[in-house]
């Protein structure tokens, strides 16, 4: 059987169709609406989303060491409570940790907990030694200077609805607040989300933030 376009392996769709979904993928339209608006079955249009999601999560873990001013932050991605919990406590929440470099990338990833031991070895694996972190208040970030890094700022962190608080004295973490607002307003798009979906979701939010100043139609073509 001869290949209908170059993009797909083994493509069953045309060229034109398989453009035309991906300019709405780029988009972040559903997959729902996607298959409405090409005339293309749910499968297919799931299944060609699923293809370019794993692709943009393969994508996302090709980084380098953060430099210059990084800020840290952890969130909770999950129902706003359950009976009997709120909060962080929530068993049903997923802790998820992201770095920040100001003015350019972000990477995150799920974490078991978010102790001291684990946030610093994410840490230490990914940020350059020179660079200068900015973090709240969370005992978690303790002892970065210790383990090397040049110059750690600490923000005392609070939150009200009305007026939240993300600066201090002109030290601030504004851009990982801004992906984590970003992300929760994406995942709540996606109603009903699977657990197992989720990690998929994280990495393609993060390439898709990644490239917020770039033609995503044209990375995710070539």
């Amino acid at each position: 059987m001869s290949q209908k376009n170059r993009y797909l392996f083994r493509g069953r769709i045309s060229e034109r169709k398989f453009r035309d979904l991906l300019r709405l993928f780029a988009l972040d339209i559903t997959a729902d609406r996607a298959a409405m608006l090409t005339g293309l079955s749910h499968n297919t249009t799931a299944a060609l989303y699923t293809l370019l999601r794993l692709r943009m999560a393969e994508l996302a873990r090709a980084d380098c060491p953060f430099r210059g001013q990084v800020e840290l932050d952890e969130s909770y991605f999950g129902p706003a409570r359950t009976r009997g919990h709120r909060g962080r406590g929530n068993p049903r929440k997923v802790p998820v940790f992201g770095i920040l470099e100001r003015g350019g990338r972000v990477h995150c990833q799920i974490v078991k907990n978010c102790t001291k031991a684990t946030l610093q070895a994410i840490v230490e694996g990914r940020v350059h030694l020179s660079a200068e972190i900015t973090t709240d208040g969370f005992k978690s970030y303790d002892g970065l200077i210790a383990a090397g890094f040049s110059k750690h700022h600490k923000i005392n962190k609070y939150y009200d609805r009305d007026h939240p608080k993300f600066a201090e004295d002109g030290v601030h973490v504004n851009g990982i607040e801004s992906f984590w607002s970003y992300a929760k307003r994406r995942h709540q798009k996606f109603n009903g989300l699977r657990k197992t979906s989720f990690p998929t979701f994280l990495k393609e939010t993060e390439f898709r933030f990644n490239s917020r100043h770039k033609d995503l139609y044209k990375i995710l073509l070539r």
